[in-house]
């Protein structure tokens, strides 16, 4: 069974503060961050749009719809495989490759005549999206070196956020002053930008190894991974579940008797957006010395936030708080989730990277699949109710995930 060699995390000699501490290098990782603020916010910009883009394809909502999960089937696809099908290839121009996919995907949804064409366009993003977050773990190690990868993944995971809380809104505040085509054509041209910063400011980075199937599953046979990697799933699905019907959550909350209007459910949003980029910076300055406690402990929280907003519709402060808190926790899982497998799995990165995306991926799709049988069966509470079991399973996945390990290593 083929293992992966230790990447090359430190190769120069890294730069000194006048006191003596290793700068981090700041340009590289921020443009890490806009890369991954650029791709997130490409793929949730169908979502803002969705009926001035069946409109003008001459199609349902529903079927413009597939625009969202098309890529993140390929990006499920292309998590574990993006690695082995390009082995040797230095993982910075990976990166680069990843972002011209990522420009050739937005042009080709900006000229497109048919929702088919649409639809591989998307695909090809989903490849470009996993491509980057399979590797962002490898590209971090290699930048702010291991004992700090926790904080240089912060910085992939502050793009998320930023997505979450500006690109996303500022894609639907473009999509009134110019045509939908217009505002691909702008993800067009940032792609194609990033693809040039990503060749300046970052360093090279040499493939960890001879990727193959048998470094996945050589990854999963350590000890306790797997037990992570099944915890991550539950995490993912869980929080989706939830948070895909949020809205209709919200709008069973109610301030004086009276239930509260479009208006506040946004400022809600926007909390859960705003506790998303506080929690990101809190926890990523911490996640390194902490990351297996804030394994188990995240989840659970979450399950108890989540909880709050299902029963608190009479309480609009009760409300807001539960969703910033909420916000604030699963904004860093990304942060959480890759810090734990870089520090169990040091040496075969990309592996744990693509693992960590499968999971995100099969999370995802796990909750679109069940999320609306459940809602139209069992009503909204219930649903809550759900995610906040499989959260909880999540947590206790990693805590036997964590024990598993500290047995094996007293052998």
């Amino acid at each position: 069974m083929t293992m992966t060699a230790p990447i090359p995390v430190q190769t120069t000699p890294p730069e000194h503060s006048a006191g003596g501490q290793q700068r981090l290098p700041y340009g590289a990782l921020i443009t890490m961050m806009l890369m991954s603020f650029f791709l997130v916010t490409a793929e949730f910009l169908p979502s803002g749009m969705l009926t001035r883009i069946a409109d003008g394809l001459g199609v349902t909502t529903g079927q413009a719809g597939q625009m969202v999960s098309i890529t993140a089937l390929a990006g499920l696809l292309a998590a574990p495989t993006v690695g082995i099908l390009l082995p040797r290839l230095d993982r910075r121009s990976l990166l680069i490759w990843m972002a011209i996919a990522a420009t050739v995907s937005n042009a080709l949804v900006a000229v497109a005549p048919s929702l088919i064409l649409v639809i591989l366009a998307r695909f090809l993003l989903g490849v470009a999206i996993s491509g980057f977050w399979a590797m962002s773990i490898t590209v971090a190690a290699r930048i702010a070196g291991p004992e700090r990868l926790g904080r240089a993944v912060m910085f992939n995971s502050a793009g998320v956020s930023l997505a979450t809380v500006a690109g996303v809104p500022l894609g639907v505040m473009l999509s009134e002053l110019i045509d939908w085509r217009g505002v691909f054509w702008i993800a067009a041209a940032l792609s194609a930008l990033l693809a040039v910063l990503l060749r300046v400011m970052l360093p090279s980075v040499p493939a960890a190894g001879s990727a193959r199937l048998s470094t996945l599953i050589a990854a999963l046979r350590r000890p306790g991974i797997a037990f992570g990697v099944v915890a991550n799933v539950f995490v993912v699905a869980g929080h989706f579940l939830a948070y895909t019907y949020v809205r209709v959550a919200l709008e069973r909350v109610s301030e004086g008797g009276t239930r509260i209007g479009a208006d506040t459910i946004v400022i809600l949003l926007a909390l859960f957006g705003l506790g998303g980029l506080i929690g990101n910076a809190v926890i990523g300055m911490i996640v390194d010395r902490r990351y297996r406690v804030l394994a188990v402990l995240t989840p659970l929280i979450i399950s108890g936030f989540i909880l709050l907003v299902a029963v608190a519709s009479g309480s609009l402060w009760a409300t807001g708080a539960a969703v910033f808190a909420w916000g604030f926790f699963f904004a860093s899982w990304l942060l959480i989730a890759n810090t734990w497998v870089g520090h169990r799995i040091p040496d075969q990165l990309e592996a744990g990277g693509s693992l960590i995306v499968v999971g995100f991926q099969s999370g995802i799709m796990i909750a679109a699949a069940a999320g609306g049988a459940l809602v139209d069966v069992l009503g909204i509470g219930p649903v809550f109710v759900a995610a906040a079991i499989l959260l909880l399973l999540g947590a206790l996945q990693f805590g036997l995930s964590d024990r598993i390990s500290e047995r094996h290593s007293l052998r």
